[in-house]
């Protein structure tokens, strides 16, 4: 692993939004969702999340979640990703980065 710079950190734009809607994206190579995420301030973002192995659409819906929203767009089959949703991996599944307490969707992560 290399090392960065407080400056190279200080780039990276996380924030909390809250998921507000779901769809099945069958056209991904692997399986996944399309969301649209509220950032607030920022407004809705779209991202392609290969989490369907653990999150069901319905328990998606109104869960708050970490992501990256100063990433370029990045076309995913017929799809825009506008941000990257974080999570950990545990073998080959991602658990969701999210808050303890619900916050105020654009809060920055610091």
């Amino acid at each position: 692993m290399s090392e960065i710079v407080f400056e190279d950190f200080q780039k990276i734009d996380l924030r909390v939004g809250t998921i507000v809607a779901v769809q099945d994206f069958p056209k991904a190579r692997k399986p996944a969702y399309k969301l649209s995420i509220d950032f607030g301030p920022l407004g809705i973002k779209k991202s392609s999340a290969q989490i369907s192995t653990l999150y069901s659409k319905e328990a998606l819906v109104g869960k708050q979640i970490i992501a990256n929203v100063n990433f370029a767009e990045k076309q995913i089959a017929n799809f825009k990703s506008q941000c990257l949703i974080l999570g950990a991996v545990d073998k080959d599944k991602v658990i969701l980065l999210n808050p303890s307490i619900k916050v105020p969707n654009g809060s920055t992560i610091q």
